[in-house]
């Protein structure tokens, strides 16, 4: 399974990582850590390109944060909150999240899209506030790109390290990736079935 998940991304080419990673920071199938980690076995083994990899995969999580800088910029405060009271439940979150968080980026300054690019978590959905707050695109691409720049080296310089222990340990490597991408997918089925709006919340 491990070397039919390898295969997969190899065949895929420098362009199929640019889509994983674009698709992954939109919505996450498959989480950055395993596309760029797997990345870093290839360049091991001889298949990818250090830097190509590098300049391929950022610019493909720079395009996915884009879209989320995109909407925040263009549909604005009147236009968002009515999409996200309907649908709020597909990214769990309710339009009183997205304000505490365009206040946390009001506070602590643009910089904090380049700082969350570290972060597992919220290196996405920083995006949204940073185009509500109509932060200069080119600023927020550089910020951005920059961040997951040293992110997918750190990811990549990890996955070719590790290629010769994965290679030993292949069958073990293939149910962690599995256990990983089921757990993330579970996480977020679970979120979505359990979620309330916070005014049901706080009833």
């Amino acid at each position: 399974m491990y070397e039919l998940i390898v295969d997969a991304i190899a065949w895929g080419g420098y362009f199929g990582i640019f889509l994983l990673m674009a698709i992954e920071n939109i919505f996450p199938p498959i989480p950055s850590e395993v596309i760029m980690g797997i990345g870093g076995v290839l360049v091991a083994r001889g298949e990818m390109d250090f830097w190509w990899l590098i300049a391929i995969g950022t610019a493909g999580a720079t395009a996915g944060n884009y879209f989320w800088y995109w909407i925040g910029d263009k549909w604005g405060y009147q236009r968002l909150e009515p999409l996200v009271e309907k649908h709020g439940r597909w990214i769990t979150l309710d339009f009183e999240d997205i304000e505490r968080a365009a206040r946390f980026f009001r506070k602590h300054g643009q910089w904090v899209v380049f700082l969350l690019r570290f972060s597992p978590f919220l290196r996405t959905i920083v995006s949204l506030p940073a185009g509500l707050a109509h932060m200069s695109l080119w600023k927020f691409l550089a910020y951005t790109f920059a961040g997951a720049a040293i992110w997918n080296v750190l990811l990549v310089e990890g996955g070719r390290r590790l290629a010769p222990l994965i290679a030993q340990y292949e069958e073990y490597a293939s149910w962690a990736i599995i256990a990983l991408c089921v757990i993330l997918l579970a996480s977020y089925i679970y979120r979505v079935v359990t979620w309330k709006p916070r005014h049901e919340r706080e009833d």
